[in-house]
């Protein structure tokens, strides 16, 4: 095969290399612009777990780099006077120069042949010279090839919001370090850590606005160079920062890091009569961040896979294919956390307020891919006194986070986990069963701190199927009691929460094991909404509610509130999302209104707000109040993530205690972006912007995240759904796989808990 790299980075000079391992026969030309000791980087950073990876792709060059590589475990964050540092982490620096010289001397160790200096403008041209069977555009963040196929490749390339200069010291660190300077404009970042004997990478990283600000973007390279030097003067040791890329003029040596997706990564074209496959390698397919550093780490384990898939697939076709598949899916992963981190950063000032040891947790938990148990793995004793320090236990041992208390207004929960308000469709004319008490019972002894009744109707009109409760009259509010006294008699100091919302536009619709979202068959009632909005095609179309309509709906919410109170609930949650008759007014999708209940985000929020504060004066002041929000609409023109801040800002200021942060569900034309904790950002951000608690809802499936998302201060409480669908005591479960005692079984289950506890160190221990 002949094969043409564009580009002698690590994705083009490994690939290389590989290939001429699995095939000696291979021609192999990689094609480079800069001269062979020519980079703009400093160190490099990979992770134990990549180095393993290269041991098994070639033993050669993994022992070189190897050997070549700084090894530590550390990392230190410095913030407000403050340090705090763990170990464990496993982190090895290789200058970038070191490193590409070791596969540059590798490849022609294997007979690669190696063009520097070389600038390709026209990719089809040098492959016809090289009768190229395959290209590899290797070429880099401003790929040509990648602009050239944008058609086929489809790139979507954010520039992100900090603007960050790489630059190196003499300074040399012995732990991963970063280094938080407040200014009067705001946060400046540093990262650094040491990459050879005497040298180690420096990267400055502030938000545009606080660049802007100090005039960075007017400075000359010397002197905004020097005002790095200035900032971080406390942590260099008199030590210069070194800047390298002198092709660069002026303030251009600071740049917005583009973050790269592309749709596809392989394209075939017509060269020399033939086709030729064109794919997409490192920097040119994919970007991740450099506060996880994986760059580098993506760009050699392309080489590694696509080398693999045409090792396993005779046809070239198949092992493109396969290339693509693969790695787009892994590599999106990374991306993602490294989107996490990202934000992460470029925000600093919303964890500002926190102490260091939590700003430290949050720090190093930022991409959700380190999780609570993982850090005790890394470092159990760092950890320990951490969950020490934020259980305020002293010297004692602490709980896991999930089993911290926490009060809210007059009510204390025992601890941080909540059953999600989940829909039965099992009620008969809005009554609730015995199945709702056996239901909702069994998951108020299953130790959670409070069990939410499914989102509940203020009028028959309001649910959501003809299976749904309400709570429009006495007797529906004795049914209620019913399960609400048995919980707080049998459930070891449970709380108990009501969700009242009215269906509004999605009212109407089958069972949810039937045709969810769809119009009943027959039976169906008039609906509301903010205007004559359909939920989706198959819908009726709800009349726009007038004065007199708002009136009424209001004053059945305060009725449903007031039989609640009566009811011995101990919270209540007005549902504010997904869709329902007061979202149906807070997004723009839905809202057409051009009266005061429409246009401007105050105005289409006033509606729920006038609910909110009518329900608040009559529920109990010793009693929390929270409100369910969809955070993102997740489609074009909705509400974003910076709308659910002020929402969450604008029911803050009405009383609310909590924000309930959920996402989506308010038009069939969302398309999420799925992960596990996805919605968990959205609650942090609301929590440390807004100054009010959250709960975090969406995909958290295990105490791991429970405990992380605690812990970091992303949230104040966790609601977990489906897994309570699954087991009742979720909550006592995992408490058991911790061998925590922080937790109260019934006493009937005392002898079930203690079997539990000893068969699950057996196997821990095994």
């Amino acid at each position: 095969m002949r094969i043409l790299c564009l580009g002698g980075g690590p994705a083009g000079l490994y690939f290389a290399v590989l290939m001429k391992l699995q095939n000696p026969a291979n021609q192999i030309t990689v094609v480079e612009r800069n001269r062979p000791f020519d980079t703009f980087g400093w160190g490099v950073v990979l992770s134990d777990q990549t180095l393993g990876n290269l041991q098994v792709a070639d033993p050669v060059s993994a022992q070189l780099i190897g050997d070549a590589f700084n090894h530590w475990d550390d990392i230190e964050v410095f913030f407000k006077g403050r340090s705090v540092r763990s170990g464990g982490h496993g982190f090895c620096g290789i200058g970038r120069k070191r490193l590409l010289n070791i596969l540059q001397d590798r490849c022609i160790e294997l007979g690669v042949d190696l063009v520097f200096e070389t600038d390709v403008q026209d990719d089809q041209a040098i492959a016809a010279k090289y009768q190229a069977d395959l290209v590899i555009a290797s070429d880099g963040l401003n790929s040509r090839i990648r602009n050239r196929y944008a058609d086929t490749f489809k790139p979507d390339i954010d520039l992100r919001a900090c603007r960050f200069v790489w630059l190196g010291t003499h300074k040399t660190f012995d732990a991963f370090t970063f280094a938080f300077e407040q200014t009067e404009h705001g946060w400046f970042a540093a990262h650094a850590y040491k990459f050879d004997d005497n040298t180690s990478t420096f990267i400055v990283e502030t938000p545009e606005a606080v660049w802007k600000a100090h005039g960075l973007d007017q400075m000359s390279q010397e002197e905004g160079i020097a005002f790095c030097e200035q900032l971080f003067a406390k942590y260099l040791d008199g030590n210069a920062l070194m800047n390298n890329a002198t092709h660069v003029r002026g303030s251009a040596i600071w740049i917005r890091f583009p973050r790269v997706v592309c749709e596809r990564w392989v394209h075939h074209e017509t060269i020399n009569g033939k086709p030729v496959p064109i794919v997409l390698m490192g920097d040119a397919a994919h970007t991740a961040h450099f506060s996880i550093g994986s760059g580098t780490k993506l760009a050699l384990e392309d080489a590694i896979e696509l080398s693999r898939c045409v090792a396993q697939h005779p046809a070239a076709d198949d092992a493109l294919q396969a290339y693509e598949a693969v790695r787009s899916v892994e590599v999106l992963k990374i991306q993602n956390a490294a989107r996490n981190s990202t934000e992460w950063f470029e925000n600093v000032d919303r964890y500002s307020g926190l102490d260091a040891e939590q700003f430290f947790y949050s720090l190093l938990t930022r991409s959700q891919r380190i999780s609570h148990e993982n850090l005790r793995v890394r470092d159990a004793s760092w950890l320990q006194g951490y969950e020490q320090w934020l259980a305020r236990s002293g010297d004692k041992p602490a709980p896991p986070p999930m089993l911290l208390p926490l009060k809210v207004r007059g009510l204390t929960l025992k601890n941080r986990i909540v059953v999600s308000p989940m829909a039965t469709y099992s009620a008969v004319d809005g009554l609730p069963q015995d199945f709702h008490l056996v239901h909702l019972g069994a998951r108020a002894l299953g130790g959670a701190a409070m069990v939410f009744a499914e989102m509940t109707a203020p009028c028959p009109e309001g649910r959501i199927t003809p299976g749904c409760p309400g709570l429009w009259n006495e007797a529906q509010m004795l049914a209620w009691k019913r399960i609400v006294d048995f919980a707080h008699r049998s459930g070891e100091g449970v709380a108990m929460g009501m969700q009242l919302g009215h269906s509004g536009p999605k009212g109407s619709t089958q069972l949810g094991w039937e045709a969810p979202d769809e119009p009943l068959p027959a039976g169906n009632w008039p609906l509301l909404a903010a205007s004559a909005v359909a939920y989706g095609p198959t819908n009726a179309v709800p009349a726009a509610m007038t004065r007199d309509d708002m009136d009424r709906i209001k004053a059945q919410f305060v009725a449903s509130t007031r039989y609640a109170a009566q009811a011995s609930f101990d919270w209540l949650e007005l549902h504010c999302a997904h869709g329902y008759l007061l979202s149906s007014f807070i997004t723009p999708l839905t809202n057409l209104r051009t009266d005061d209940y429409g246009g401007s985000l105050e105005n289409r929020c006033r509606y729920p707000l006038e609910v909110f504060a009518a329900m608040r004066a009559v529920w109990p002041a010793h009693l929390p109040m929270s409100v369910r929000i969809s955070a993102h609409d997740w489609a074009p023109g909705g509400n974003t993530a910076d709308d659910a801040v002020a929402i969450a800002r604008l029911f803050k200021a009405a009383g609310c205690d909590l924000i309930d942060v959920s996402s989506g569900q308010t038009t069939r034309a969302a398309k999420p972006v799925y992960g596990r904790m996805y919605q968990t950002p959205f609650a942090d951000r609301i929590r440390n912007e807004v100054g009010i608690q959250t709960i975090a809802v969406g995909a958290i499936s295990e105490v791991d995240h429970v405990n992380s998302i605690i812990a970091a201060g992303r949230a104040d409480l966790c609601a977990i759904a489906r897994p309570h669908l699954a087991d009742p005591a979720w909550t006592l479960h995992e408490a058991a796989k911790l061998q925590s005692r922080a937790v109260s079984w019934p006493k009937p289950y005392l002898s079930g808990r203690d079997q539990m506890y000893r068969e699950l160190s057996k196997q821990k221990q095994a």
